[in-house]
């Protein structure tokens, strides 16, 4: 300890007694090499303190009433004139304090480091592991109860989907020519499409009530289709609902009505963003499908979806009809209009 260099000639007289019983005698002290040299007045050793276990007995007072830290008994009191050994005793004692290890410290520090990580495991990785977990076990004839739920949610705002028998069955031809796992039309739709877990298609009855031609409700129930392959619908309803929704669903097998209620009245009210155009083309010219009626359907111009116009995978070539015409006018008329 550096600082010992300063004190290593330092002396002065006190009292020490070595326990409560014994007499007091008249000693010298001195600073060793980390020690305290208790000796008497021959200059012969008595005992000698570890500084870095002094304790005292008197904070703050005079005279000054010293003792071996865990021995309260044994005593050394230097009198107020010993100022200087006073101070130097004192000064070492904080230095040794300062070099002391703090465990409480190291300890509190470790606790709020790991509070501190588990907090951000909570708010960041718990979520989505949770999340991708729970998609990864749950079966897809849970899909489609949850998508089933949701759809009976979304009739109580949109009205039952449409259901004219004449029109159901030129659906389901429909259905059968795109691949699709389910198709419906709802009547008070205000999104132009949607896709629910399990399969299942939403399209707004404008669809086949304002075109002349039935590519466009196909180009619209493809791109959807499309949609919840690349964007598992089941994985949005879960990041929507928040994570006790799927802990939910992966302890208990079921998402509370609260969640499928709120969660119906979201996608339904949410403004939903349109794939672009470039990435649709391989879509039609996988379903064979012309892309140019659903381009002008999303815009009128054509000017946003020009690479659906250009790219056209069947344009040009002779195409099969997607409907007969009395299956076109059974779809027009599913709503009973």
């Amino acid at each position: 300890m550096t600082a010992l260099k300063k004190y290593d000639r330092l002396e002065a007289s006190g009292l020490w007694r070595a326990s409560p019983q014994s007499q007091r005698r008249e000693v010298i002290v001195s600073i060793g090499d980390a020690t305290l040299m208790i000796s008497d007045l021959r200059d012969r050793p008595i005992t000698h303190w570890s500084l870095a276990a002094i304790e005292r007995a008197n904070p703050g007072k005079r005279p000054a009433l010293y003792h071996p830290d865990g021995d309260p008994g044994e005593t050394l009191e230097l009198d107020a004139g010993e100022h200087q050994m006073i101070d130097a005793i004192e000064k070492l004692r904080r230095a040794v304090e300062r070099a002391r290890p703090r465990p409480g410290r190291l300890r509190w520090f470790g606790m709020t480091l790991s509070m501190a990580l588990v907090l951000a495991a909570g708010i960041f990785w718990l979520p989505q592991a949770l999340i991708t977990h729970t998609l990864s076990v749950v079966p897809q004839v849970k899909r489609v109860e949850i998508g089933n739920a949701l759809l009976a949610r979304i009739e109580r705002m949109t009205g039952p989907a449409c259901a004219n028998p004449a029109g159901l069955r030129a659906l389901t031809t429909l259905r059968a020519r795109l691949g699709t796992d389910r198709l419906s039309i709802m009547p008070g739709a205000t999104q132009t499409s949607l896709y629910l877990p399990g399969g299942h298609i939403l399209l707004n009855r404008a669809l086949v009530e304002d075109f002349e031609e039935p590519d466009v409700v196909a180009g619209y129930a493809v791109v959807a289709q499309s949609q919840s392959r690349l964007h598992d619908p089941l994985r949005d309803l879960l990041e929507v609902s928040g994570t006790w929704a799927s802990f939910q669903l992966v302890t208990t097998g079921a998402l509370q009505r609260e969640t499928l209620d709120a969660y119906a009245e979201y996608l339904l009210t949410q403004a939903r963003v349109e794939p672009e155009p470039e990435v649709l083309v391989g879509v039609f010219s996988q379903a064979q499908v012309r892309s140019t009626p659903y381009a002008y359907a999303r815009d009128i111009s054509g000017e946003s979806v020009l690479p659906l116009i250009e790219a056209d995978p069947l344009a040009g070539k002779p195409a099969k009809a997607l409907l007969s015409d009395a299956d076109w006018l059974r779809l027009q008329g599913i709503c009973g209009g």
